[in-house]
């Protein structure tokens, strides 16, 4: 997401954040650690899939985010299945 932006573009992000965001239930359940050197590793539970409602201006902000990386070829493996998901 874009760092800088317009107090709608960032209330947005905020928003998204704390959508996305996982919390101390979620961090126990499917078992998230930070390994050394930053990495986060998810346990079995973390391959349950989860279900998110976006208003259509998230989803736009979303897929307008994805195609500049795509654009500016900054995808990466990680951003893939997310592109894929939005934009496809």
């Amino acid at each position: 997401m874009p760092k800088e932006g317009n107090f709608i573009t960032l209330r947005m992000i905020r928003n998204l954040v704390q959508k996305l965001g996982l919390t101390a239930e979620e961090i126990v359940d499917f078992q998230v650690e930070e390994a050394p050197g930053g990495q986060v590793r998810w346990g079995q539970m973390g391959a349950i899939e989860k279900e998110f409602e976006f208003a259509q201006a998230e989803v736009d902000l979303i897929k307008k985010q994805l195609k500049k990386m795509d654009d500016d070829g900054k995808l990466t493996n990680d951003t893939f299945t997310v592109y894929e998901k939005f934009c496809m």
